[in-house]
């Protein structure tokens, strides 16, 4: 066998073990809350399924979340709870928040479900979590979308 082909091969192995030493990457990514769905009781007041996505590479505690939430771009009350919910690696959980809404909100989303349309939607806050081996902290977290009704379930919206 010639040197190079030598030093060639001997280069591939140490890489190849080099590779292999520095075991599973342990990321933490902000992570991410929406709404599942959201159903108005007959008393107007609402229930809200926040779903709280963790994009880390490593399971997560959900420890607390304060959340503004705002409809139709009305300002519609707080969303907080203190699930203490354990999510694995890049998985998702809903928590559901029981809310009484403000009243331009509760007339914003009465308008939408009557003409059988959407919504727009804006959460924003924090969400405090202890990613695993580690302390707990606190993101930011931000989101704009809609939420359409649900077909067969009065009330609901997604």
């Amino acid at each position: 066998m010639s040197l190079r082909v030598w030093l060639a091969a001997s280069a591939a192995v140490l890489l190849l073990l080099a590779g292999c030493s520095s075991g599973p990457v342990r990321r933490v990514s902000e992570p991410a809350a929406g709404i599942q769905q959201l159903t108005v009781g007959a008393d107007g007041n609402w229930v809200v399924e926040v779903r709280i996505n963790n994009f880390s590479s490593i399971p997560m505690r959900f420890d607390a979340f304060d959340l503004k939430l705002s409809v139709g771009g009305q300002d519609a009350g707080a969303l907080s709870a203190k699930p203490a919910l354990d999510i694995g690696p890049e998985s998702a959980d809903v928590v559901s928040v029981q809310l009484k809404p403000q009243a331009m909100a509760r007339l914003q989303m009465a308008n939408a479900l009557a003409s059988g349309q959407g919504i727009a939607y804006s959460l924003s806050g924090t969400v405090r979590a202890t990613p695993e081996k580690a302390k707990q902290r606190s993101f930011d977290v931000k989101r704009d979308s809609s939420l359409s009704p649900v077909p067969g379930i009065p009330g609901a919206l997604r």
